[in-house]
């Protein structure tokens, strides 16, 4: 019974030194775990690569030139007038219509001169009678002449009777036929196919020669007016190039200048040039104001885009991505800008065509930061 005690305790203690052993390993492990974790995190805290949009900066044509508002103008409107005066009965279009020509645009009334005419052919008629009279007397003359019954005097008496109702009756022919004519004017038609334009009259209005009755424009090509100041005069010169530019500034299409006038407005100061605009699909319509670019001068230069320039402290910068020693980083540069095309700054100097500019996420790069470039 004594000898038991010492044997179980010695077992005990056999096994709490066990248990102490496999606990100390445990803490071996997870010291180890623990140690590789941190020199895990210790590499991941290495600055990511941040994904960039980039550019390759190419030379382009860089414009010296100054924006003037141009007001284009048709050369293929016809103005509408009466040729007669009157009333306006009937109005057969409405602005925007495409007409062929010859069709009817309006008609003035034409009753006053219907009852000219009218009134002519019946005298017409009682003149034709009188003729008809005094060619029946000639006849008799001539036969009573013949006879020796009458003189030659009474014969040519006749004979001047007749020829000056004959001349009376030519004559108002010759009138009606004018008013017939006349009468076709009251109906006003389109000389030429083309689009009406506004109709400022109205059925019932009292219309001249001089009333613009309505436009048609036949379509086409337009002609751009630009007034430059009068002391830019002698930079001037045909054929030089213009802009056309959209809301946003950016051209729309180029054209040159053809003419330009020998005189200078002497109430605005202004010289007066012209250019030729293509107006295919009708972009364009008459009297149309429009922004242009008068171009001077061209050269070539690198352009970026505005994206891509950052400020600080009155000094502007740009990213370019450089790769080094196999990895892709961002490099800050300074940069000289100058004028504004578009969307995209003139780089005078720390740019070169060829550079891969970064043009996205500026604000959030250093310079050396890895990048990856996004074409």
């Amino acid at each position: 019974m004594h000898l038991a005690r010492p044997i179980l305790f010695q077992e005990g203690f056999i096994t709490l030194i066990r248990s102490a052993i496999v606990f100390c390993g445990g803490v071996a492990l997870l010291l180890s775990g623990c140690s590789r974790q941190a020199t895990n995190a210790a590499a991941a805290g290495k600055p990511p690569a941040f994904p960039v949009k980039v550019v390759t900066v190419q030379a382009q044509q860089v414009p010296e030139a100054t924006e003037y508002l141009a007001t284009l103008k048709s050369r293929n409107v016809s103005a509408l007038q009466p040729q007669v005066e009157g009333e306006i009965t009937k109005i057969f279009v409405h602005s925007g219509q495409r007409m062929e020509a010859g069709a009817p645009v309006l008609e003035i009334d034409p009753k006053k001169q219907e009852a000219t005419v009218g009134t002519q052919e019946a005298t017409y008629k009682s003149k034709l009678a009188v003729m008809e009279y005094d060619r029946a007397d000639l006849e008799r003359k001539k036969q009573l002449y013949a006879a020796g019954v009458i003189a030659k005097a009474d014969l040519d008496a006749s004979q001047a009777a007749y020829d000056a109702a004959k001349a009376d009756a030519e004559s108002l022919a010759a009138g009606i036929r004018e008013q017939k004519e006349q009468l076709r004017y009251y109906m006003v038609k389109a000389p030429t196919a083309g689009v009406v334009g506004d109709i400022p009259v109205h059925v019932g209005d009292h219309v001249a020669t001089t009333t613009l009755l309505t436009t048609l424009d036949r379509g086409g090509d337009v002609e751009a007016y630009i007034y430059v100041p009068a002391d830019k005069s002698g930079a001037v010169r045909t054929n030089m190039p213009l802009e056309i530019l959209d809301d946003s500034g950016k051209p729309v299409l180029r054209t040159t200048i053809f003419f330009i006038s020998p005189l200078v407005d002497p109430t605005s100061q202004t010289l007066l040039l012209k250019a030729r605009v293509p107006n295919m699909g009708r972009k364009f319509n008459n009297d149309q104001t429009v922004h242009s670019r008068l171009i001077w001068s061209e050269r070539k230069a690198p352009m970026v885009p505005v994206t891509a320039v950052s400020r600080l402290s009155g000094k502007m910068f740009a990213f370019v991505v450089e790769d080094q020693g196999g990895n892709t980083v961002a490099r800050q540069r300074l940069i000289q800008v100058g004028d504004l095309v578009g969307n995209d700054y003139v780089v005078l100097d720390g740019i070169q065509p060829g550079d891969r500019v970064i043009t996205s996420g500026v604000q959030m790069l250093a310079d050396g930061m890895p990048v990856v470039p996004q074409t």
